[in-house]
């Protein structure tokens, strides 16, 4: 997702800027989202008007994860949804987060939509290929780009938001973009998929979104972390049992679609492209038990072999906790 990374100079722009909004929160809990599709979304306006476990909650959209870094740097956000290669560089450079649940494994919800003046990965040599960078399709993309023999300097990758991306697409300067629902599904209108983060994800490199929250934050408000792991999970269970409730023209898909400015036609479509991670898995050994800290070692190389990061930590233990799914199993909230 657009979860893009650059937090030095723009860190500190950021807590010069929004930290003294601290003193002037409106809400007890400030949550950050960005426009991605997931079963909990239909549950947002029932939070905006009554919050969770007591407390009320401001909602704040997030159009790149530089901008959640930057929050997550500044204090001004509590918990907010990010991809793990923003993450990775957020935790390597010592912003205070750690992830407390994974909201899903990407699987094929990324994908490189390209125009028909390419057919074979070969074909990307001297094209333009949108991809925001420092985000988890541009993890993919170099990933890529490595297995089919390419150098990025075979073709032109630009940085760009999911926005700017349609939006050069349907202009015809650019020849593809690797990126997520619902810049997705716009540009598929006119595209074909050449490959997805699920093909590249079973070649060895696996991305995912996580539910990031500052340990200032979860260390005095313990409860509400294990009260919103709760109502996440309520709603991915949800949604695995009953996927026939989000299809088009139901009230839980028109509940998301609101939520990130999306087509409700296409949610129930979008959701079936991404795995939700149960409890079980969560705490296991795959995800918050050691899988999230040691894919997040992994992002960050990759960030420094980009020139994004000057180097990695010696250890990224501390970088995701089991602890607030365990509490949600353990009947703790």
């Amino acid at each position: 997702m657009n979860k893009r990374i650059g937090i030095s100079l723009g860190a500190a722009l950021a807590f010069t800027m929004l930290a003294p909004l601290q003193g002037a929160r409106s809400a007890d809990v400030t949550v950050g989202y960005q426009l991605v599709y997931g079963p909990w979304k239909a549950k947002m306006d029932e939070l905006k008007e009554k919050g969770l476990g007591g407390k009320t909650i401001e909602f704040v959209k997030f159009t790149s994860g530089t901008e959640v870094i930057n929050a997550m740097a500044s204090g001004s956000v509590d918990i907010s949804l990010n991809g793990s290669s923003p993450t990775a560089a957020g935790y390597s450079r010592g912003v205070d987060l750690q992830v407390i649940y994974v909201y899903d494994n990407i699987n094929d919800a990324e994908a490189l939509v390209v125009d028909d003046t390419i057919v074979a990965p070969q074909d990307l040599k001297g094209k333009k290929i949108g991809v925001p960078f420092g985000s988890t399709t541009h993890f993919h993309m170099m990933f890529a780009l490595e297995q089919f023999g390419m150098s990025p300097r075979d073709l032109d990758v630009l940085d760009m938001s999911p926005p700017d991306m349609v939006a050069a697409w349907e202009r015809g300067d650019i020849n593809g973009g690797f990126v997520w629902d619902p810049a997705l599904g716009a540009m598929k209108k006119k595209g074909r998929i050449l490959l997805t983060s699920g093909d590249l994800s079973n070649w060895g490199k696996a991305t995912f979104d996580a539910m990031v929250a500052r340990k200032g934050f979860t260390s005095e408000h313990p409860d509400f972390a294990c009260e919103w792991v709760k109502m996440v999970s309520s709603a991915d269970a949800d949604y695995r049992s009953n996927p026939d409730d989000y299809g088009p023209g139901t009230m839980k898909a028109m509940g998301v679609a609101k939520a990130v400015s999306g087509d409700e036609s296409q949610v129930g479509m979008v959701l079936s492209l991404y795995d939700y991670p149960t409890l079980e898995e969560q705490v296991s050994q795959t995800w918050l038990g050691g899988g999230v800290q040691n894919a997040l070692m992994a992002a960050s190389e990759f960030l420094v072999s980009q020139g994004k990061l000057d180097g990695v930590l010696d250890s990224y233990a501390d970088s995701a906790t089991p602890k607030f799914a365990q509490m949600v199993l353990d009947g703790g909230c």
